[in-house]
């Protein structure tokens, strides 16, 4: 085998090592559960939300509101990362929620700077 070929294979070797490597790196913080969970019927209202993320995110640029059926921002308070799991986003209620159908939307930031977002649905029976 010629000199060029071997480090041309060398080459494409050690970029493919490297693209696996770094697989971790580039990992996007997705939700991966919640409490109340997307979909479900509560009987009654939740003392928090809890978000779980599939990566640790950051507080500072991490948020969650929350409306009813209406349109109406239901009052929280401010969302902060769970003490033992930082990759838990808890979002304390302010008031009871009455029945309805209310839709939670996120926008998370991981550690590693990717943003991420979503919503989902939940329901107070």
């Amino acid at each position: 085998m010629n000199k060029n070929r071997l480090l041309t294979i060398a080459a494409v070797t050690g970029l493919l090592a490297s693209s696996f490597l770094s697989t971790p790196a580039l990992a996007h913080a997705r939700l991966k559960s919640a409490e109340p969970a997307a979909g479900s019927t509560v009987e009654s209202t939740p003392g928090q939300l809890t978000l779980h993320f599939t990566e640790a995110l950051e507080p500072t640029f991490s948020t969650v509101s929350v409306t009813d059926s209406q349109g109406e921002t239901v009052k929280t308070q401010k969302a902060v990362i769970g003490d033992a799991d930082k990759s838990a986003l808890i979002i304390p209620l302010e008031d009871t929620l009455p029945s309805g159908k209310y839709t939670v939307d996120w926008h998370a930031v991981a550690v590693d700077g990717h943003k991420t977002q979503g919503d989902y649905t939940f329901t107070v029976k």
